[in-house]
Formats: C-alpha cells, sequence, structure tokens
C-alpha cells in the first residue's frame, strides 16, 4: 500500500457561501485519509495511544488550492508517504474529481509522547508495517 485513497462526497455543510468547498475542509479530508492510510495499515490511533502511548499531530502543512469542489462532488483524497526521519512521516497528498486535481499538498504529522505530549519516535511496529508496504508496491 503506497497510497490509500479515501472517497468523499461533498455536502452542503462542507461549502462556503460562494457554494464551493470551504478551503479549511481540505485539511479535514485530508486529516480523514491519513487516518484511512494508517488503517488500512492495520493500525487504531485510539490503539496507538493506549497501547503504545503515541499520538500523531500535525507539524506542518502546505497546501496549493487549484480548482474548486461544489456541493455534491464526488472526490477521492489520496494520502502517500514521501518522507520519513524517526519522529515524523511526511505525506503528499491530493484531493482529485476524477482525474482532475483541486488541491494537493505536503502535511508533516509528528509522533508525541501521549503523556508528555514530547516528540518521540514512531513505535517500530509502523515503520515495519509502513517498510512491508513500501517494499510490496515497488
Amino acid at each position: 500500500m503506497s497510497e490509500s485513497v479515501l472517497p468523499i462526497r461533498i455536502y452542503y455543510e462542507d461549502t462556503d457561501a460562494g457554494g464551493v468547498v470551504y478551503y479549511a475542509n481540505y485539511l479535514k479530508f485530508m486529516e480523514r485519509s491519513r487516518t484511512e492510510w494508517l488503517r488500512e495499515l492495520g493500525f487504531e490511533q485510539d490503539a496507538l495511544r493506549d497501547e503504545e502511548g503515541i499520538l500523531f499531530a500535525v507539524r506542518s502543512v502546505q497546501v496549493d488550492y487549484l480548482r474548486p469542489a461544489i456541493f455534491n462532488d464526488q472526490l477521492a483524497v489520496s494520502a502517500k508517504v514521501v518522507g520519513q526521519r524517526g519522529v515524523s512521516l511526511t505525506f503528499y497528498q491530493e484531493a482529485r474529481r476524477a482525474d482532475e486535481v483541486l488541491c494537493r499538498g505536503h502535511v508533516t504529522i509528528v509522533s508525541i509522547d501521549a503523556r508528555t505530549m514530547r516528540p518521540r519516535r514512531i513505535p517500530r511496529t509502523v515503520m515495519e508495517r509502513l517498510a512491508l508496504a513500501t517494499e510490496n508496491n515497488s
């Protein structure tokens, strides 16, 4: 699994007064896509908190808004790891309508200790499954 893709339907509540998706909602869609990516690796975030003592937090976001999505559009929101370090993962993400990229960006998440809220190495089990998934899709 080198890339996870989550289908998203645009609801009226996702749009602004102009009838287009409010820009901050793309960040929510990207968050959901990263969560599903983690699930596809076999991890639930609450279990990582309870069993491994870690949380993932967004450290940085760089997003380009290219075209608007509107009410009732069907989007595909992808998440693909493009960089990794001991405590962080960087994702390249896109929101697409058919073959058209509407929004794209890089999001870096950091692993933090659930008690101290300080950076902590990503658990070996997560990194091993990521490596295996990447290897199987090469």
